[in-house]
């Protein structure tokens, strides 16, 4: 790199850098050159750094594109930038600038949004964990509801708690729905409907040990918990009592389970339309149809095969309704996970969430599943 480079002015002085002007060396100035700018040591100018030229704002009236234009075009900042100018500080041999060719973005695969693997394995043991406690004893399966449903009632009061700041009771929760479940299982619907009442005022009570601050929002928030979670696990209770109990309940499973993977499936590979975007975005029009679909063809197979007296067109029916009421209490639970601002209840299943993100599309399947049940075969 030379002087010239820098964009160094030219005067008409040929001699040596260390001497002044002899005779004999001094020519005229040259024509268009720049005025003489005083002498330097070119020995201290190979020492100096280049210094980037800053424009003067007042200059160019603040402008701030103005600026940046002016800083590009009056000197480089870094060494390998620097171009030749000529006495006027132009670029002695200006070359086009090309952009060089930028590569293709790579095309972005579409992504599950969770882990897989953990998924299915948590799937596949909570799955062996049910389909035993259910063929082997019932009241080991009306055991694991009640579980479920205190987990439950934990994980949604916690995160009322944390983000909203309301304060539900959770013990008399807890208590009143294991026995909300216990009862729905010893004395049908009107034992259910005896023990949410019992627990709602049991909340009642419980919050008056408090200050009244916030009273109204945290017993209403205790009410529609006890309703949503151990009131509506009760149905799955009720399903079990009839001969064929274990059975309706299998199917109760699959056909949500199955409702939920074909809307997955369907929706993960063709969706383009949103079925709900202000609530749920991921859910598409093709991943209902789906759901339908699946749970339909699912549903015949199973009226047919496992539930006694039942047909295969009361199985399309009922795979219709599932997939109704289950895409329904999956949008509801997000709806409140949304108020929330959170995206799981908890972290208790890997790949899943929490119990609750399990539930979300069980709880409200459980009675549309045990009134077609009864109104197709019976009680039993």
């Amino acid at each position: 790199m030379n002087d010239s480079s820098w964009g160094a002015p030219q005067t008409g002085y040929w001699g040596p850098p260390d001497q002044g002007p002899a005779q004999g060396h001094v020519r005229g100035p040259v024509q268009g050159a720049a005025p003489a700018a005083p002498a330097y040591d070119a020995r201290d100018a190979q020492q100096t750094r280049p210094m980037p030229i800053v424009p003067d704002v007042s200059a160019h009236g603040g402008n701030q594109d103005d600026d940046r234009r002016a800083a590009r075009l009056s000197g480089p900042l870094f060494r390998d930038e620097s171009t030749s100018a000529t006495s006027t500080g132009a670029p002695r041999n200006p070359e086009p600038m090309h952009d060089a060719p930028q590569p293709a973005p790579a095309p972005q695969k579409k992504s599950a949004g969770r882990d897989l693997g953990a998924a299915i394995g948590v799937g596949v043991g909570l799955g062996a964990v049910i389909v035993a406690s259910l063929f082997v004893y019932k009241a080991v399966f009306v055991g694991v509801i009640a579980v479920a449903v205190v987990v439950g009632l934990w994980e949604l009061t916690k995160r009322l708690d944390e983000r909203k700041g309301i304060r539900v009771p959770l013990v008399p929760l807890a208590i009143g729905g294991a026995a909300m479940v216990v009862a729905g299982y010893v004395r049908g619907a009107e034992g259910a409907w005896v023990a949410m009442a019992l627990t709602a005022l049991a909340v009642l009570v419980w919050r008056m040990t408090e200050p009244p601050e916030g009273y109204l929002k945290d017993v209403t928030a205790g009410v529609f918990a006890a309703f949503y979670v151990p009131f509506l696990a009760t149905f799955v209770a009720m399903m079990l009592t009839a001969e064929d109990g274990p059975w309706r309940v299998l199917t109760f499973l699959l056909l949500t389970v199955v409702s939920d993977t074909g809307a997955y499936a369907v929706g993960w590979r063709f969706g383009k339309h949103k079925l709900a975007p202000r609530i749920s975005p991921g859910k598409t029009r093709e991943g209902l149809l789906g759901a339908v679909t699946f749970a339909m063809a699912v549903g015949a197979l199973c009226m047919q095969f496992l539930v006694d007296g039942g047909s295969w067109w009361q199985g399309l029916l009922l795979g219709l309704a599932v997939a109704a009421s289950a895409t329904l209490g999956d949008l509801g639970e997000s709806m409140i996970k949304r108020d929330l601002g959170i995206k799981d209840m908890g972290t208790l299943l890997p790949g899943h969430g929490g119990i609750m993100d399990r539930l979300d599309s069980l709880l409200p399947t459980a009675p549309v599943v045990w009134l077609l049940l009864v109104v197709f075969v019976g009680s039993g």
